[in-house]
C-alpha cells in the first residue's frame, strides 16, 4: 500500500509538472510558478508582451526580453512554456509547410 501510495504521489507530482503554460496568456503570478522564473523575470515577460505584442516562438522570447538567454528558455519549453497553445519545436524539428491549394478544375475561358 505505502509503494502505491508513493507512486501516485510521484505521478501526480510529475503531471504537476507537465502542464503547460502559455506565455502569451500567463499572468506574472502564473509565470512565477515555473523554475527558473522570478518576479523580475515574470514582470518582465508580461510588460514586454503588453508593449510589443504576443511572442511568436522561444527566440522571439529570447530576443525581446533582457537576461533571457535561448538556453534559459529552452528550458522553460522543457517545462510545458507554450506560444499560443501550440509547444515551441524542439531541436531538428521542421515548421509545417503549407500545401498547395486543391485544384478546382479547368479554369474557364
Amino acid at each position: 500500500m505505502f509503494k502505491q501510495t508513493c507512486a501516485f504521489l510521484g505521478a501526480l507530482l510529475f503531471a504537476a509538472h507537465a502542464v503547460a503554460l502559455d506565455v502569451n496568456t500567463a499572468d506574472k503570478a502564473a509565470l512565477e510558478t515555473m523554475k527558473g522564473l522570478g518576479a523580475a523575470k515574470a514582470q518582465a515577460i508580461v510588460s514586454e508582451r503588453d508593449a510589443h505584442g504576443a511572442y511568436k516562438d522561444a527566440a522571439d522570447l529570447a530576443d525581446r526580453v533582457k537576461g533571457l538567454s535561448t538556453r534559459s528558455v529552452g528550458k522553460l519549453v522543457e517545462q510545458g512554456m507554450t506560444f499560443g497553445g501550440a509547444p515551441a519545436p524542439g531541436k531538428g524539428a521542421r515548421a509545417p509547410t503549407a500545401k498547395p491549394p486543391a485544384a478546382q478544375g479547368k479554369p474557364r475561358s
